[in-house]
């Protein structure tokens, strides 16, 4: 089992079900509402454990209901949680999430998350180290990315980068970064002045550009290359991304190559959005094996 360390942002996520969308001052009937775990850190760690990864968090809940609801679905999904600490002066992440027409829209309350400093992270170093794939997203403080992004330069360690929700980022840790994974929204914030096809020939096999179901695009060096996504009947496609990420952060921390690690990724993401909730439709290894 390879060894993937996560650190990010644990959350509840309030989600509510509607057949239209509100606009501004408008109000609509929805059809239900329900709690479910989320957070794009806590996201990809449980995607990775279903996926065979040994799997420890690195974040920060509060010390209120939602946190230990939070904690104990990490370990009812083999995600170790010695790493995660409960905060008694604020209350947990939440995300507002509301389902309609094909689409989601989040409003993301960071709360505890706001705690998962550079120093806080240091507490964890020696674990860092040990790890075969660090993951790590921006529902986190932007100084504690930079801190993760130096050290994992410094020892060695490859980092996967999901640079979600978009903000701009250093030219330091878009150098230190093993791989990037933004969508297109993302990319164009990322690289500002540059168009897909010249940011993904700077960084060729390093930026891995997602486009929802056509798939996700990349440099290999000499040509760019899409490798499609896989046409399923989407139920929620909450969680999506954070399952591409976690399955291409196991893929290349096993050794595959990366069109291999892609398409395994691709197939993960497409399975997870068949099913209601962020992390209630994330894969388990075999059902991405059986169906690639």
């Amino acid at each position: 089992m390879v060894k993937i360390v996560v650190i990010g942002s644990s959350s509840m996520d309030l989600v509510v079900t509607s057949d239209k969308r509100p606009g501004a001052g408008e109000t609509v009937l929805g059809s239900s509402f329900k709690t479910v775990p989320g957070g794009k850190g806590a996201n990809q760690a449980v995607a990775a454990a279903r996926l065979g990864a040994d799997v420890t968090m690195i974040g920060c809940v509060g010390d209120d209901h939602y946190g230990a609801s939070i904690l104990e679905n990490f370990k009812q999904n083999d995600v170790n949680v010695t790493n995660v600490e409960p905060v008694t002066d604020t209350e947990s992440g939440t995300a507002h999430i509301i389902l309609a027409e094909g689409d989601n829209s989040i409003v993301v309350v960071k709360g505890a998350n706001d705690h998962v400093s550079p120093q806080y992270v240091k507490k964890s170093l020696d674990l860092i180290k040990e790890a075969d794939m660090v993951l790590i997203q921006q529902e986190i403080p932007e100084e504690t990315v930079e801190y993760v992004s130096e050290v994992c330069k410094e020892h060695d360690v490859s980092l996967l980068l999901n640079p979600a929700p978009a903000r701009p980022l250093s030219q330091n840790v878009i150098d230190k970064a093993s791989y990037i994974t933004p969508n297109e929204h993302e990319a164009a914030v990322l690289f500002n002045g540059l168009s897909t096809e010249e940011a993904l020939k700077q960084y060729p096999n390093k930026v891995f550009i997602t486009e929802g179901k056509d798939g996700v695009r990349y440099h290999d060096g000499e040509k760019e290359v899409l490798v499609p996504s896989y046409p399923v009947e989407a139920v929620d496609t909450t969680g999506a991304g954070d399952t591409f990420n976690a399955a291409l952060a196991v893929a290349l921390a096993e050794g595959k190559s990366i069109c291999n690690s892609l398409r395994f990724a691709n197939r993960a993401a497409s399975l997870s959005v068949t099913k209601f909730g962020a992390q209630g439709g994330m894969p388990l290894r075999k059902e991405v094996e059986e169906t690639l």
